[in-house]
């Protein structure tokens, strides 16, 4: 309790007083000197008492002038500060919003930079391979040699169908011949054949024309299937 009454007390002293200058002195001197101008016994001392009490109201009306001027200066500091907060937050909004823009621009730099490190890195890879117009040359080359592989590959091809054609027309003809040479091999077997059953029944025969006969079956035989045949077929 002892310190509540001390706050309280002490409270009164500031609000009476109000920034320390001695108003609560002040006051009680007014009031002493009030009550000693009533209590006066001469109107000397009733004026002396009247000149305090003036020169001490004078005191007051300057304390509170000034008090009010310090309350007005307050006033307008206060305005003057929350002005300069305002600020301060525009300014604040304003530093966010230039960050964002300088992240924005942070960003589309090393965008920029790595497409530039690209550009470069695909330009070296250009340099390696000749230009537009030599590569043109080139390709026009190439067209050109194609051209004249078509045409090879047509020559061949209307070669290889005639020799096709021609392959096709020798095995006719050797089939021909194989049938021609069988035909003719048999008619001397029969010959041979006719000629042993002959000397069996007595009847000679020189053995010269025995043997030439013999050569021919051979030679029948042997054209039939001749090793020579069979190459050529090959070449074709």
């Amino acid at each position: 309790m002892g310190a509540v009454t001390d706050d309280e007390v002490i409270r009164k002293r500031l609000l009476i007083d109000g920034d320390g200058a001695g108003d609560d002195r002040r006051i009680n001197l007014l009031v002493k000197s009030f009550i000693k101008w009533c209590n006066s016994g001469s109107q000397e001392e009733g004026y002396s008492q009247y000149q305090r009490m003036l020169s001490t109201l004078s005191q007051c009306e300057f304390s509170m002038g000034k008090t009010l001027l310090v309350y007005d200066m307050n006033l307008r500091e206060m305005e003057n500060y929350e002005k300069i907060y305002k600020d301060i937050e525009n300014s604040i909004a304003a530093a966010h919003e230039k960050i964002s823009e300088c992240k924005k621009q942070i960003l589309q730099a090393k965008r920029i930079r790595k497409n530039r490190q690209e550009y470069d890195a695909l330009a070296k890879v250009i340099q390696h391979h000749p230009d537009r117009h030599e590569t043109l040359k080139q390709l026009e080359a190439l067209g050109k040699e194609l051209q004249n592989l078509s045409h090879i590959k047509e020559n061949v091809e209307d070669k290889l169908e005639l020799r096709r054609k021609q392959f096709h027309v020798l095995l006719s003809t050797i089939h021909e011949l194989q049938q021609t040479l069988e035909s003719k091999c048999c008619s001397l077997v029969i010959d041979i054949t006719g000629l042993s059953f002959s000397r069996s029944k007595g009847i000679t025969t020189s053995g010269s024309g025995i043997a030439v006969q013999l050569r021919l079956v051979t030679s029948c035989i042997g054209r039939i299937f001749s090793p020579v045949v069979v190459q050529s077929l090959r070449l074709l």
